[in-house]
């Protein structure tokens, strides 16, 4: 895969993880805990299907035999599921994708400390202008009141992403594992996630209230916002350097942003555009340099 696919590949990722917050903006009766559930038990079933297909019988073996590895990155997933959705419906959606783009610079300390990688000048520039750009936008949410629950909630999901990330780029370059085997065996993780979410989220969701309008817009967001993206991305580990991958997670906030004004009416402030702008313009920078370096 060229780098230029596996770039678009995760823009893409992470445009369908940006519909969490305007989608359940219209939901009618689900709300907290119950939102996580239904999401996470419908993903759970989704990457059942794409990974016995994948795999065939196979699938159930790896799963027993699964090494400590795909139990961590499992466990960091049930994180990021339930704290985000959870978060989500204690503040605003702007506070929570603020919150969670904190992520590319905590990812870049992991890979730094835990891995040795060495970021290129441009990628540092980019996590330090986007953040910049993080910062202003969390000031301008700030003024409209936060939610520190919310918030709380919201900064263990960039701490779960910045563990999974440097934990699968660790294995996808075949660290410890000579033929890499264990690189192919990450996938099931994502399965373990979703599955624990469900599990954890169960009992704290009765009085289980989710219309038939409510169900049909959490299928969607297991399948389309959860199943396929995070499918994507755990390949495209094989492709990327963690840092990279979470910088790219930062078009989340622009995405998300967008689509909560666009289909629910929260209307961010001049001075989150403004942040909102510095992020993207850290990004498409940031590529345009790699794309640029390759050329020459």
């Amino acid at each position: 895969m060229t780098h230029r696919r596996a770039v678009a590949l995760m823009v893409l990722a992470t445009l369908l993880w940006s519909i969490a917050g305007v989608v359940t903006r219209h939901l009618e009766s689900a709300r907290s805990v119950e939102v996580t559930f239904w999401r996470s038990l419908f993903n759970a079933m989704a990457m059942t299907v794409a990974l016995a297909w994948i795999r065939g019988p196979a699938l159930w073996r790896e799963l027993v035999r699964a090494r400590w590895p795909v139990w961590v990155s499992g466990v960091c997933w049930a994180v990021m599921f339930t704290a985000f959705m959870v978060a989500l419906t204690l503040t605003s959606v702007a506070n929570v994708l603020v919150t969670v783009a904190i992520g590319p610079s905590i990812t870049a300390i992991f890979a730094r400390l835990f891995l040795g990688y060495r970021l290129p000048l441009r990628t540092w520039l980019s996590i330090v202008i986007g953040s910049i750009g993080i910062a202003w936008m969390f000031g301008q949410e700030a003024g409209r009141g936060i939610s520190f629950a919310g918030t709380a909630v919201a900064l263990l999901v960039p701490l779960a992403a910045a563990i999974n990330w440097t934990l699968l780029q660790h294995i996808s370059h075949g660290a410890g594992d000579p033929d890499k085997r264990l690189a192919q065996d990450m996938l099931p993780a994502a399965l373990i996630g979703a599955v624990l979410s469900a599990g954890i989220t169960l009992p704290f969701a009765y009085p289980l209230q989710s219309s038939h309008h409510d169900l049909s817009l959490l299928a969607m967001l297991g399948v389309v916002q959860l199943a396929i993206p995070c499918l994507l991305v755990v390949r495209l580990t094989r492709e990327l350097p963690a840092p990279e991958i979470a910088l790219l997670g930062l078009l989340e906030v622009v995405f998300g942003v967008a689509w909560a004004w666009i289909g629910a009416g929260e209307r961010p402030t001049t001075g989150a555009l403004a942040g909102g702008a510095l992020v993207l313009g850290a990004l498409v920078g940031n590529e345009m340099l790699a794309l640029r370096r390759r050329h020459w």
